[in-house]
Parts: structure tokens; C-alpha cells; sequence
């Protein structure tokens, strides 16, 4: 009965371990996440108007107007 009690108090303190470990990620995610979006929004306000020109372009050789 002492094997399993040492086993289990082994896991359970390697699960504590590792929970607090994973426990430093969820703000660099988080970082990463708004970087992210933040790139999105300069290179959207960047290159939104000539994107927006280039599509026009391309509707009106399509369709002839």
C-alpha cells in the first residue's frame, strides 16, 4: 500500500507542477493574439485603398463599364 500512496503523491504533485507551468502561457497567447490583430488593422488601413482601386479596376474590365 506505501508503493501506491509514493505513486500517487508523485503524480499529483507532477500534475500541480505542470498546471502551474501552463499557467504563464495564457498571457503570451493573449499577447500574440492582439499583435496579431493589431498587424491586421495597419496593414488593412495601409493597403486597403489600393486593394480597393485594384478590385474596382477588375470589376470594370469584367464587366465592360
Amino acid at each position: 500500500m506505501t508503493t501506491l500512496r509514493r505513486w500517487w503523491d508523485r503524480t499529483t504533485d507532477w500534475a500541480a507542477d505542470l498546471a502551474e507551468d501552463e499557467a504563464g502561457d495564457v498571457p503570451g497567447w493573449v499577447l500574440v493574439t492582439l499583435m496579431t490583430a493589431g498587424l491586421v488593422v495597419v496593414i488593412w488601413a495601409v493597403a486597403g485603398p489600393a486593394l480597393s482601386e485594384l478590385f474596382e479596376q477588375a470589376i470594370e474590365r469584367v464587366s465592360g463599364l
